[in-house]
């Protein structure tokens, strides 16, 4: 079933033998202002998806793509910790394991370095596919506010695209310069089918279902002081109301495992929702549509207490 696969991608991509603990952190940059991300570095770009070079190009010692994945690192402008995009270049980056949504606050963080402020236009996308405008950034403006664009706050993202607005077309490192792109608001969310963990019309969680579970805690885990948000959702056969109370009584059999197995149940805040057949993922016309439907999502969310104006001190 899907689902063993997308929590078996995702207990690959964050857990190892000695799991490291995603904390608060902030981080800066030279010519930046320091940054406070909630979840700390699993908040940075994963991996390259595309490095469409501009012309003219940026000498050859600043074109690695590579340079702009995770946690900030300029030091200064020998340092060639970033990559240049060159004059109307283009740099696609992906989170793996986690994306962002639009939370209160600012969103996304780009780290444009270099001697010269040079704008770009930023772009995010749920597929890479279908992109929406998220705003320009031209170094001294470098934290978007997803908000500006009304973009909804229910969509998790998880592709960033910066094109280079071609200000500066000269010098060794022509285009605008990417050290790190990193998502304040930084989120995980995990979908699991129903029909794995609880019987047709029942909200008990099965036996087998809690080696998932299991699996599952194990990545929680590495998260301190966070919020858990779970949601039960139903597809479109039964009554609405019965739908209903069975959604929510899923989500609090699930949150109430978590709780009773986590290591340290006091670190985090739980919010249960049931949603019935009002948020289906995709039509009910199908029986394979329908069980998509039927399904528990766990987001895990930086907490309500985290006060975010782009900086760490608001009050």
């Amino acid at each position: 079933m899907r689902i063993y696969v997308c929590l078996l991608v995702f207990i690959l991509t964050h857990v190892s033998l000695y799991p490291q603990i995603y904390v608060g952190t902030t981080y800066e940059a030279k010519g930046h202002e320091n940054v406070y991300f909630p979840l700390g570095e699993i908040s940075f770009a994963d991996s390259i998806v595309s490095f469409d070079k501009g012309i003219p190009r940026p000498l050859v010692r600043y074109q690695d793509p590579l340079k702009a994945l995770g946690p900030p690192d300029y030091t200064g402008y020998n340092s060639q910790t970033f990559v240049s995009l060159g004059c109307g270049g283009s740099l696609v980056v992906k989170f793996n394991g986690n994306g962002f949504m639009n939370l209160k606050g600012d969103d996304l963080y780009i780290y444009e370095v270099g001697p010269s402020r040079e704008s770009a236009l930023v772009e995010i996308s749920v597929d890479g596919e279908n992109w929406i405008e998220a705003g320009v950034i031209d170094g001294g403006k470098a934290a978007l506010d997803l908000s500006d664009r009304g973009i909804d706050n229910e969509t998790v993202f998880y592709y960033v695209r910066v094109t280079d607005l071609k200000d500066l077309c000269r010098g060794p490192s022509a285009g605008a310069d990417i050290d790190a792109i990193g998502a304040i608001n930084s989120v995980v969310k995990i979908a699991i089918y129903a029909d794995v963990l609880f019987d047709v019309g029942k909200y008990a969680i099965k036996p087998e279902a809690e080696k998932i579970l299991d699996s599952l805690i194990l990545n929680i885990n590495q998260f301190s002081k966070v919020d858990l948000v779970i949601e039960g959702h139903t597809d479109s056969d039964g009554g609405e109301e019965m739908n209903q109370v069975l959604s929510e009584n899923r989500s609090l059999s699930v949150k109430n495992y978590l709780k009773s197995k986590l290591k340290r149940p006091e670190d985090y805040q739980y919010k249960v929702a049931g949603f019935g057949k009002l948020k289906p993922k995709v039509p009910n016309t199908s029986p394979e549509n329908k069980q998509q439907n039927r399904r528990v999502e766990i987001i895990i969310l930086p907490p309500d207490t985290y006060n975010n104006n782009n900086t760490l001190d608001k009050d």
